[in-house]
């Protein structure tokens, strides 16, 4: 703190505050005890997404995707088709549609990360996936974490990421406020990375010393002979990670493993029976184990915002047109 005896910049801050109500008092004596049985933590690696900073919000910035990619370029084609369909559906004005469809032409030719339209400024953000481990299991859906209700498999609930504000110095319970603490040292050290990935996440404490967690998705996840895989993408409650491991034993395995009918229907009955249960958290069948796990992601922040894609991260994909091409007065062609 003696570098900034005024007042420590907002990307150094974590303002904990002590809540009284009853709501906060559970949760906080839920994550105190979560911390307790499952006190050891194992990154997966990097998400990226999309945040947009309009003028008049910073140093805040809004997440506009739910921070689910595993390449930088698949959230670049993910501003490349937002900015778009706004040049296409949400503006009338010539000027203002031309600087969208610049900013478009730019992602369709460049791996770009930043870039501003008007008032706003766009930019590829990147966090780490890290789940919490006790006793040789990940832990699962806390009593206090928001839940669904239903089985029906095209529900689906709205996004708790999207429109999530990353604001470091926004006001945590005392518990979030620890663990923050506790992560902000935290970077790769397993041996299983190359020696350009430690480095970056070294410098990244350095370069993005703040760090912010992002609403907790839940997974389905698959118990392997020494770790787990993932077998559904992330979910914004509990209950829709168990309608995706319903439609993983029903639809998913039999497709993808060429199940014959007799093992399809060993797997569509024990789905059958898993909906039966009262939020039900896990699963054996034929010999495999799957857990709905609790999904935490931590996103780092500099002086400047959000961190961005690292060097290191994979990234193989180049940029491409996505969309026909639009001119300023919202006029379409079809490109042969």
């Amino acid at each position: 703190m003696s570098d900034h005896p005024q007042a420590p910049p907002g990307h150094l801050v974590i303002n904990v505050q002590h809540r009284e109500d009853p709501v906060s008092l559970v949760t906080e004596a839920d994550a105190f005890a979560a911390s307790r049985g499952y006190g050891n933590i194992v990154v997966r690696g990097p998400l990226f997404g999309v945040a947009e900073q309009r003028r008049g919000e910073r140093p805040r910035w809004r997440l506009l995707t739910d921070m689910d990619t595993g390449c930088p370029q698949d959230a670049r084609d993910a501003l490349n088709s937002r900015l778009w369909f706004k040049a296409k559906d949400e503006t009338d004005d010539p000027k203002e549609r031309r600087a969208l469809l610049d900013a478009v032409a730019r992602l369709e030719t460049e791996p770009v990360n930043e870039l501003t339209v008007g008032d706003t400024r766009y930019r590829i953000v990147r966090a780490d996936e890290f789940a919490r481990t006790g006793e040789g299991r990940l832990e699962p859906p806390r009593p206090t974490d928001v839940d669904t209700e239903g089985w029906d498999l095209s529900a689906h609930t709205p996004s708790t990421t999207k429109g999530f504000v990353v604001d470091h110095a926004a006001a945590v319970g005392l518990t979030e406020g620890l663990e923050r603490m506790g992560l902000v040292p935290v970077s790769y050290t397993s041996e299983r990375f190359p020696p350009g990935v430690l480095a970056d996440s070294q410098r990244a404490l350095r370069t993005h010393p703040g760090l912010v967690l992002l609403p907790v998705v839940f997974r389905v996840m698959e118990r392997e002979e020494k770790s787990w895989s993932m077998a559904s993408s992330q979910q914004p409650t509990p209950q829709d990670a168990r309608r995706s491991l319903v439609y993983h034993l029903k639809t998913f395995l039999p497709l993808t493993e060429e199940l014959d009918e007799q093992e399809a229907a060993v797997y569509a009955r024990a789905a059958e029976a898993f909906t039966r249960r009262l939020r039900p958290n896990g699963l054996n069948v034929r010999g495999r184990r799957f857990e709905i796990a609790r999904i935490e992601r931590m996103m780092r922040v500099g002086p400047a915002g959000p961190e961005g894609p690292r060097r290191s991260d994979i990234d193989d994909q180049g940029p491409t047109k996505i969309h026909p091409t639009m001119d300023e007065w919202g006029n379409i062609t079809r490109d042969e």
